[in-house]
């Protein structure tokens, strides 16, 4: 298993400090479903045995986070991995679109729990929501953002008894 705390230590997230954003709504990703409530997208996860990627960005004003959005979460490549393996949650800390402040205060919560420090950052949990690890924003496409996902996958189905 790839230890969270350790991946979150090498994330090149870009986008600095999360505590000077003000947070303001979640946007949808092209065809993909994201959801924006955790404890509904793990309850899926775990019904349909799929991986938890939880992506934390700041959708409307940080340069990396759009990359990421761009490059890798509109691509077929990306849709097409997710609709197999992935529950898509994503928590937003905007500075332009609207939130609502239980949304706002939901979103600070989940990003203090999982000790996000910069945007994005992209927490993967097993099924079960045990974590596997976390990414950020890696140039390259689609594929190389699979690959790391695909090898926290991996190396969490050879842990499991």
């Amino acid at each position: 298993m790839i230890a969270l705390g350790a991946a979150l230590l090498l994330l090149p997230t870009g986008c600095g400090d999360k505590k000077v954003v003000a947070p303001t709504e979640a946007p949808s990703s092209g065809k993909l479903k994201w959801l924006t409530n955790f404890e509904t997208a793990k309850a899926l996860a775990l019904t349909q045995n799929k991986t938890l990627l939880i992506n934390f960005t700041g959708s409307d004003w940080c340069p990396p986070c759009m990359m990421l959005e761009k490059e890798v979460f509109k691509q077929p490549e990306f849709a097409a991995y997710a609709a197999k393996h992935l529950v898509l949650l994503e928590i937003d800390f905007p500075h332009v679109k609207m939130q609502s402040l239980e949304e706002k205060a939901t979103n600070e919560k989940l990003a203090e729990q999982f000790g996000i420090e910069g945007f994005p950052t992209v927490v993967l949990l097993d099924a079960s929501g045990q974590p596997l690890g976390a990414l950020g924003y890696e140039p390259g496409g689609p594929m190389p953002f699979l690959n790391t996902i695909e090898k926290a996958r991996e190396a969490d189905a050879t842990s499991t008894p």
